[in-house]
């Protein structure tokens, strides 16, 4: 009854999660064209509206620790909801031609506040639900898939649905939408008891100082704060280019929103198919490894990018759309994959007690290092003398930036071997 409990909360959080590709969408081409905003603005606002997500470790802290009616997850996860409800809706109620930048982003605050806060307890969910007496080693790592797989579904349909959406309708219908399925959302979230989830028992209320030294005493342990430091460190260092592209693709190249849309769902199928491949045939494969593997590939397909921004392809027969729509849309969610690995390994030597706090500290520092990546980003936009009206010097900030992307390469050893892990497991 638990594990079906779990699953149901799980699958509908996670897919809401990835859902929420939808209105951001709908945010990009609302900047661009109906407030004007240039790439690096666009951008600047994008990882600036991301700054709730480093606070995750304090609402981990918490939620581990402050119980709300003898429920620990539960509420925490309807009050993000909620929030992204009151924040989407009130973006949709403002007018197009009196929206402010400083009240846009109010809202967008707000919004990724509550996101932060559900966002939290699911993963606290996720990591408890792994030292559960009643699950093995390998549902643990099946449960990581499952919600792996409920967030990229959620983000293939928001895209798909997003692009065709962005042809049809207003941003403001769409931020309404999705207000609506997080009030949806909110209201199934609150019909949930914790105690029928079967989470392992333990004392309530314990304290949120007791809670802190608890996570200072599993980030003094090498094997735990070594690998979050170059899980943080391989995202940090890359210099985002993620406004400046989508001005190329969308400006320069003319791609509609249905081929981005397009690009986005061919992503999130990628993540579908990583998280099946990987539960089924690749997690025997030492994480350090694995991953490692996938930052040289991001590597690689960002030096594609360079040939495709000089027009080699196009001049091969490689139609824009198609590159965009494949090769693209690989890219932006390559960034992910090693997060799948990444988490099994932590939520193995995750000490109990402080599920939440130290599995949030993960995604706060991850949510920081985009943050620094996309500043970055802009830095050398400036450098290499990139402008909206000319795109000639892309290709050099697209060299740096793969060659950035290879440096974190050299330090995979701070990565835990999975096969070690398992034998002092055992």
């Amino acid at each position: 009854m638990g594990s079906s409990s779990i699953r149901e909360l799980l699958g509908l959080g996670y897919w809401v999660q990835g859902f929420r590709c939808f209105p951001w969408l709908a945010v990009n081409f609302f900047l661009k064209d109906g407030l004007s905003v240039d790439s690096s603005t666009l951008q600047l606002l994008q990882n600036s509206a991301n700054l709730p997500m480093v606070a995750k470790p304090l609402y981990g802290v918490i939620s581990d620790a402050v119980y709300i009616s003898g429920q620990h997850r539960i509420p925490y996860i309807a009050i993000g909801t909620l929030l992204q409800a009151i924040s989407w809706l009130g973006i949709a109620l403002l007018s197009p031609s009196s929206t402010s930048m400083l009240t846009l982003s109010l809202y967008l605050l707000l919004g990724n506040l509550g996101a932060s806060l559900a966002e939290v307890a699911n993963d606290a969910i996720v990591a408890e639900a792994g030292k559960s007496s009643s699950l093995s080693s390998s549902s643990s790592s099946e449960l990581q898939s499952f919600v792996w797989i409920a967030s990229s579904a959620g983000g293939a349909i928001g895209n798909l649905l997003g692009g065709i959406a962005l042809s049809n309708f207003s941003p403001q219908t769409m931020f309404l939408f999705f207000a609506i399925v997080s009030s949806l959302q909110f209201l199934i979230t609150i019909s949930v008891r914790e105690r029928s989830l079967d989470l392992p028992k333990r004392a309530s209320n314990s304290g949120i100082t007791k809670q802190l030294l608890q996570l200072s005493a599993a980030l003094r342990k090498p094997e735990i704060a070594r690998p979050i430091a170059w899980l943080a460190a391989s995202y940090a260092i890359i210099p985002a280019l993620t406004g400046t592209m989508f001005y190329y693709q969308t400006q320069h190249l003319k791609i509609n929103s249905s081929v981005l849309g397009i690009s986005k769902v061919f992503g999130q199928a990628a993540m579908l198919t990583w998280s099946v491949v990987y539960n089924h045939r690749l997690k025997s494969i030492p994480a350090r490894k694995l991953i490692a593997a996938i930052q040289t590939t991001m590597a690689l397909l960002m030096a594609s990018d360079v040939l495709f921004v000089r027009g080699v392809y196009r001049n091969m027969g490689v139609p824009d759309s198609l590159y965009v729509v494949v090769f693209s849309g690989l890219l932006e969610v390559l960034y992910f994959f090693k997060l799948l690995p990444f988490n099994i390994v932590m939520a193995q030597l995750c000490p109990p007690g402080c599920e939440g706090s130290l599995m949030a500290l993960v995604a706060s520092a991850v949510a920081l290092s985009f943050i620094i990546s996309g500043y970055l980003g802009i830095a050398l936009v400036s450098f290499v003398g990139v402008t909206g009206d000319d795109f000639s010097r892309l290709p050099r900030g697209l060299l740096i930036q793969a060659l950035c992307t290879m440096v974190p390469v050299y330090w995979a050893s701070c990565i835990p071997d999975g096969k070690k892990l398992a034998e002092k497991k055992e």
